[in-house]
C-alpha cells in the first residue's frame, strides 16, 4: 500500500488545483512510488493528501484517462497503463536522429500555425489561461523539477488560444513522442542551470508578447525559434561524452 505522506503533499496557490494533482500524480507514477501493480490511491486517499475536493481529483483523475495514463474501472479503482511521456501504440515511434529532426520540422509548422492563429483569435480570457501555463512552468523549472507536463499544458494553451480545434487536437496528439526526449533533457547536466532557465523564459515571452500583440508574424517567428532552441538544447543535452 502507498505510504500517502511520503509521496502526496498538499497542493499550493500556483495554479489551478486540478492541474497540480494532476502534476503530482504524473511525478509519483514517474518515480514509481505505486508499486509494481500501478494501482492509485482511492478518490478520498488522493484529495486528503493533497488537501482538495473529491471534484478536483475527479478532474485530474479525468485528464490523466484522456491521455491514456491511466484506466478506471468501478470496483477496481484506477491503475495506470502507461508511463506519462512514453509512446502509445498509435503514435508514430521515434526511432533515429533523423525522425527527432523530422518530428521538430513538424512541430515548427504545426506551431507556427496556431501561434498566428492565437495572435488573430484570442481573447483575454483566453492570454490569462496562457500566462498561468506560463507561470506554472516557471514554478516547476525554478524549482528544479522537471516541468514536462506544464511545459505541454504551455503549448497547448497556445493551440487553445487559436480557437481552432484541429490546432489543438492535433498538437495533443504530436507533443507526446517527444515527451520522452524532453525528459532526458531536463535530467541533463547543468540542465537547470539559472542562466538556461531565464533564455527559455525569454522565449516563452516572447512568444506570450506576440500573442497579446495580435501580431501573427512575430507569434509565429518566436515560436518556430523557441522550438528550434528546444531540439538543439535536446541534442546538446544528449550528446556522448
Amino acid at each position: 500500500m502507498l505510504a500517502m505522506n511520503a509521496v502526496l503533499l498538499p497542493v499550493d496557490e500556483s495554479g489551478p488545483l486540478a492541474t497540480q494533482v494532476y502534476s503530482r500524480v504524473v511525478e509519483a507514477i514517474l518515480r514509481g512510488d505505486f508499486g509494481p501493480s500501478g494501482k492509485l490511491p482511492t478518490e478520498s486517499e488522493l484529495a486528503t493528501g493533497f488537501g482538495v475536493s473529491r471534484p478536483t481529483v475527479r478532474e485530474a483523475l479525468s485528464r490523466l484517462r484522456a491521455d491514456g495514463v491511466i484506466a478506471s474501472r468501478r470496483g477496481a479503482g484506477s491503475h495506470v497503463i502507461r508511463t506519462p511521456g512514453s509512446l502509445a501504440p498509435t503514435e508514430t515511434p521515434i526511432k533515429s536522429l533523423a525522425d527527432i529532426e523530422r518530428y521538430y520540422a513538424f512541430r515548427s509548422c504545426v506551431e507556427g500555425g496556431a501561434a498566428a492563429g492565437a495572435a488573430e483569435f484570442r481573447d483575454a480570457s483566453d492570454l490569462d489561461l496562457l500566462r498561468a501555463a506560463y507561470d506554472a512552468l516557471n514554478v516547476a523549472m525554478e524549482s528544479g523539477q522537471p516541468g514536462t507536463e506544464e511545459d505541454v499544458r504551455f503549448h497547448l494553451a497556445i493551440a487553445r488560444c487559436s480557437h481552432n480545434p484541429f490546432f489543438v487536437t492535433t498538437i495533443e496528439t504530436s507533443v507526446a513522442p517527444i515527451r520522452q526526449f524532453m525528459e532526458l533533457a531536463r535530467h541533463a547536466t547543468d540542465k537547470k542551470s539559472l542562466e538556461r532557465v531565464r533564455t527559455t523564459q525569454a522565449e516563452h515571452l516572447d512568444i506570450i508578447d506576440a500573442i497579446a500583440r495580435r501580431s501573427p508574424d512575430d507569434a509565429v517567428q518566436a515560436i518556430r525559434t523557441h522550438i528550434l532552441n528546444a531540439k538543439r538544447r535536446i541534442f546538446e543535452a544528449t550528446r556522448l561524452p
